[in-house]
């Protein structure tokens, strides 16, 4: 079980999408396997929305994400649907 940084669900770690932070640039890791330090975030728009307002990836990565991050995440959850 793993904690999504949006709504703050548990939910099982199939379930949700992990995002990465190595060497200050955040990307989506689909296979959960990249190595940098991690946040999970549920496939779903909403939820990044809420993610972003909080300001949580800033927070769960210890560093200032960058706006072209967010929109290539946001990029990420729209090509699943």
């Amino acid at each position: 079980m793993r904690r999504c940084i949006g709504c703050m669900e548990s939910k099982p770690k199939n379930e949700l999408l992990r995002v990465v932070c190595a060497e200050g640039v955040v990307s989506a890791d689909p296979t959960g396997r990249a190595e940098g330090r991690g946040a999970y975030i549920c496939r779903d728009a909403g939820c990044l929305d809420k993610a972003i307002k909080r300001r949580a990836f800033g927070r769960a990565f210890r560093c200032e994400v960058q706006k072209e991050d967010l929109d290539r995440l946001r990029g990420v959850l729209d090509e699943e649907k």
